[in-house]
């Protein structure tokens, strides 16, 4: 009998996008990857169209097509943490239903670890057809945050990737309500082969990722992993004192010398001003770490389904 393979596919607004997912998968596992058999999972995050009614019909007549329908819209990371803690198989894969991921890499993770590796991931090369811009900070994003944390990610890593069923496990064992699985991914370790590839444009529809929900995003992943922001704050607190002593000194002096303490109002006003803006600011990275606490403390689920089947 084969071994099987559940792979996880988050769908949000992707109505468009199921069938051509499914038929890909369907191919690839009859023409190259004979040896496992595939458990489909689609995980409908929220759609507001009708991606649900697309998925019931692809399981009317395949049985190996499976579906978590969440009760409201998670987000990506909640519906990848569904699919990995519900379904049960001997390799786990994890890929976006817009085709971005292609499944023809399969196969090659496949040989991956049967080579002995644990995980292998697909690594993006480039970014043609890509904003410019969006390209500058994503790579931005990258050699900041290997500088600041001791988990490294690798550059244009993407969530797509295929895995053992001892690396889900421990993926799962962390129930973080602020999900960055990327991080979590290296984090947890384990040996990993990365497969490059070219950028694919998505087949239909619009990314649900916005720049600012990406920066969002990136923000997340370096409070879940770095405490630089905070030491960053301490440092920038400790400048400040050490300025505004000696513009101190200086007033002092000054007012001392030419005997006229009001001419220097303006500055001392920009002074003020300053330090007011760097409490704001240290005030509001402390608050993002003291808000995480918060959430985490509630214990609130990750998820919630309103049907599996």
């Amino acid at each position: 009998m084969p071994q099987s393979v559940a792979i996880i596919i988050p769908c949000h607004n992707e109505s468009e996008n199921v069938p051509l997912i499914y038929q890909e998968l369907v191919k690839t596992f009859r023409d190259d990857l004979t040896a496992l058999q595939a458990q489909i999972w689609f995980v409908n995050d929220g759609s507001s169209d009708d991606t649900l009614q697309q998925i019931k019909q692809l399981q009317a007549k395949d049985d190996q097509v499976h579906f978590i329908d969440l009760s409201r819209s998670f987000g990506k990371e909640a519906a990848m943490y569904a699919g990995l803690s519900t379904a049960k198989a001997d390799y786990y894969a994890v890929m976006d239903a817009d085709l971005q991921d292609p499944p023809a890499m399969l196969p090659d993770m496949y040989a991956a670890l049967q080579d002995g590796y644990d995980m292998a991931g697909a690594q993006r090369i480039d970014r043609s057809g890509e904003a410019r811009m969006r390209s500058f900070f994503s790579d931005l994003f990258y050699k900041f945050i290997n500088k600041v944390s001791q988990t490294q990610i690798v550059p244009g890593a993407r969530d797509f990737r295929l895995m053992t069923r001892q690396v889900v496990e421990a993926v799962i064992q962390m129930t973080e309500r602020n999900r960055f699985s990327k991080g979590l991914f290296s984090w947890v370790g384990f040996k990993t082969k990365y497969l490059p590839y070219r950028n694919i444009e998505r087949q239909h529809g619009e990314t649900s990722w916005s720049f600012m929900g990406l920066l969002r995003y990136a923000l997340d992943g370096i409070i879940d992993f770095s405490e630089a922001p905070l030491t960053f704050v301490s440092i920038l607190g400790i400048v400040s004192f050490v300025g505004s002593f000696f513009a101190l000194i200086f007033i002092v002096v000054r007012a001392a010398i030419y005997g006229d303490p009001t001419a220097g109002w303006p500055s001392m006003v920009s002074i003020f001003l300053m330090i007011g803006g760097l409490q704001l600011f240290a005030l509001g990275i402390v608050g993002r770490y003291i808000g995480r606490i918060y959430l985490e403390t509630k214990r609130r689920p990750i998820f919630i389904a309103r049907e599996i089947k």
